[in-house]
C-alpha cells in the first residue's frame, strides 16, 4: 500500500527541511520578490503566474540537482509552483497595497498590509486642501 501520508504529499526528499530550504526559501523568496517587482513595473497580477510556472521549473531542477529528486515530476512540479505562486501573489498584493496608498494617496488609503480603499469625500477634499 502507498504512502498517503501529507509529508510524502508535498516533498519527496528525506527531509521536511530539504523541502523548506529549497522550495519555500528559496523558491518562495524569489517568488516574494518577483511578485514585488511585477507590482512595481504596475503590470497586471496575472503576469505573475505566468513567471510562477517558470520559477517551478528552476526550484524542480534545485531539488534534482543539489538532493537527486525526480526532475520531470508532475506532481511535485506543482507542489514547488503553487508555493511560488502562493508567495508571489502575496508579495505582488502587498507591493499593489502599497503603490495605491502611496502614490495616489489624495484618493486612497492604506486598510491593511494587504488592502486600500477610497477615501470618503470629505477627507479627499479635506487632503487636497492642505496640500
Amino acid at each position: 500500500m502507498p504512502d498517503l501520508s501529507i509529508a510524502s504529499l508535498l516533498y519527496e526528499e528525506d527531509s521536511v527541511g530539504v523541502f523548506l530550504l529549497v522550495s519555500v526559501a528559496l523558491g518562495g523568496g524569489a517568488a516574494w520578490l518577483a511578485g514585488r517587482a511585477i507590482a512595481a513595473t504596475w503590470r497586471p497580477w496575472w503576469h505573475v503566474t505566468f513567471y510562477m510556472l517558470l520559477l517551478g521549473l528552476a526550484v524542480r531542477f534545485l531539488h534534482f540537482a543539489l538532493f537527486g529528486a525526480t526532475l520531470l515530476s508532475p506532481h511535485y512540479y506543482l507542489v514547488d509552483t503553487g508555493v511560488c505562486l502562493g508567495l508571489g501573489l502575496l508579495g505582488f498584493r502587498v507591493a499593489r497595497a502599497a503603490q495605491m496608498a502611496t502614490q495616489y494617496r489624495w484618493i486612497n488609503i492604506r486598510t491593511g498590509a494587504f488592502s486600500w480603499r477610497r477615501r470618503r469625500q470629505e477627507a479627499r477634499s479635506a487632503h487636497a486642501d492642505c496640500e
